[in-house]
């Protein structure tokens, strides 16, 4: 039954399917006010309606911990409001080859850190996340609860023979994605198994049309669909992909995992803590042995081992469980619990 009582103003500049996924398990328990922010040119207007909306609230619940994250529990702190923040990746790193990171100043290194410090609790996506913010950053990391995603066990699940098909997924080939998600390195790696066809979806952009025309004649583009769509592309793959230089929790390769895909991925950020042992891992950037890895991957039955690890750790509902417990701890109500 939703907690008429308690009342969240969540935070966030989309809403990416895993942004839903949070506000549909928050509204099934409290009453929730969505506020999006769009950028520092509005800053101004969001800021106007945060105060507005903060007398109104009990918790403020930023996704990212980007200028909308520093504003919130800034203004939460000003008015004796309690503050989650969720990490998801680029906030806390700062990777200059490939341009990926929110810390690229003082000034915004100085917004993250006040940030993390003073939110009442920090939820970054992986362990990997909290590390690289009391390295990179220096917060003190005590207010730190590692809460991963979660995945709908029912709805991401195998059916029919798997076929020899590589895939990797990302939802814009832009020239930044394409650096950090390894896209050149998956399409050169291709042309050394030229038995398997290689995917890749994601919404086409000029500049991953320049790289279509140069991939090999085994590797197809095709433009990122909704996820019933999705489905039936991870159910038909043998193999899929995660060879980034830096990810949160990569949901794409957890929903692939459970669709009983054979996971190839890097030893980066939080990479590992979603593959574990179910796998093959690769150097980033490195095509020759990523194409052996995939040649590994096309040729194990790993599939069921990777569908069980993600149905083990992270099914939906200890998401659920962990954010409804926070949320009450939070505000004192420890007698609430949500198993």
């Amino acid at each position: 039954m939703k907690n008429k009582k308690i009342k969240i103003l969540y935070i966030c500049f989309n809403l990416s399917s895993f942004v839903r996924r949070d506000l549909d398990i928050l509204n099934k328990h409290f009453e929730v006010k969505f506020l999006k922010y769009n950028g520092i040119k509005s800053v101004i207007l969001f800021l106007y309606s945060l105060l507005k909306e903060i007398r109104k609230t009990d918790v403020v619940f930023s996704r990212f911990a980007s200028t909308h994250a520093f504003l919130a529990v800034l203004v939460s702190k000003i008015f004796r409001k309690r503050s989650i923040v969720v990490i998801g990746s680029f906030e806390v790193v700062n990777i200059p080859e490939i341009n990926y990171g929110f810390a690229k100043s003082w000034i915004t290194k100085a917004m993250l850190k006040f940030t993390l410090n003073y939110a009442d609790k920090v939820l970054p996506v992986a362990e990997a996340l909290k590390q690289d913010a009391i390295k990179n950053l220096g917060v003190r990391g005590d207010n730190f609860h590692v809460v991963h995603n979660g995945y709908e066990i029912k709805k991401w699940k195998p059916s029919g023979e798997k076929e020899n098909i590589v895939i990797t997924v990302c939802e814009d080939l832009t020239e930044l994605v394409m650096k950090r998600k390894g896209i050149e390195t998956f399409i050169n790696a291709a042309k050394y198994v030229p038995d398997a066809r290689f995917i890749v979806i994601g919404r086409r952009t000029d500049e991953s049309k320049e790289l279509e025309k140069k991939a090999p004649r085994n590797v197809m583009f095709i433009d990122f669909m909704p996820q019933e769509e999705l489905l039936k592309y991870y159910q038909k793959a043998k193999v899929y992909c995660q060879l980034s230089r830096h990810e949160g929790h990569p949901n794409a390769l957890s929903e692939a995992m459970l669709c009983e895909c054979v996971p190839v991925g890097t030893k980066c950020g939080g990479i590992p803590e979603v593959i574990g042992d179910t796998g093959f891992y690769v150097p980033y950037g490195d095509a020759e042995a990523t194409a052996e890895a995939i040649k590994k991957a096309l040729n194990s039955d790993k599939g069921k081992e990777a569908r069980k690890r993600i149905e083990t750790l992270f099914p939906l509902e200890r998401r659920e469980a962990t954010l409804f417990n926070i949320v009450h701890k939070l505000l004192g109500d420890e007698h609430e619990k949500l198993s």
